[in-house]
């Protein structure tokens, strides 16, 4: 059931240093591939990078953040192509939920690393710093990266009586059941 994926999903910024089975790559892959997107554009890109020499690039990608990355043995990078979708945002941020959620379920640890809008240093933006690592063309933006690794931390679920119930409304804001 996905609720109970999403109950217990959590962000892992711990990894053991285990190689990924080329068969829950595969499934990380289709389920990037089969999220959903406005009109059926798929403005989306993935880079998938599982080399240490560049997940440890990665790992300064920004100047807060990302650190965590050089421990990961995977790692999902979301462009997009802002030319293709106005909403190509949005459309890279499902899909980069749905590698999260496939990994969950695989038994595998993610964390979601915030590029579009973040700055490597006072000079350069993080993904103009990763454009550059890593060839990526002018036409994609880089959205995010999803690291990925079998957890060595195990923070426990989120309870319900943190959930802030008091953000929903019904039928009108302000409206409580």
């Amino acid at each position: 059931m996905v609720l109970s994926l999403i109950q217990k999903r959590r962000s892992i910024r711990k990894y053991f240093k285990k190689s990924i089975e080329p068969e829950k790559l595969k499934a990380l892959i289709e389920a990037a591939l089969r999220s959903p997107s406005s009109r059926a554009l798929y403005p989306w890109e993935f880079i998938v990078v599982d080399q240490p020499d560049m997940l440890q690039k990665l790992a300064v990608s920004k100047n807060y953040g990302s650190s965590f990355l050089k421990d990961a043995v995977l790692a999902m990078v979301i462009c997009a192509d802002s030319k293709r979708s106005d909403i190509w945002i949005e459309d890279a941020a499902i899909a980069g939920t749905y590698i999260q959620l496939t990994a969950q379920s695989l038994g595998l640890g993610s964390c979601w690393i915030q590029i579009r809008e973040r700055m490597h240093d006072d000079h350069q933006t993080a993904e103009e710093f990763i454009r550059n690592v890593m060839e990526i063309p002018e036409r994609l933006k880089v959205d995010s990266i999803i690291a990925i690794g079998y957890p060595d931390e195990a923070p426990p679920a989120h309870s319900e009586d943190e959930l802030q119930y008091e953000k929903v409304f019904y039928n009108r804001y302000g409206n409580r059941k």
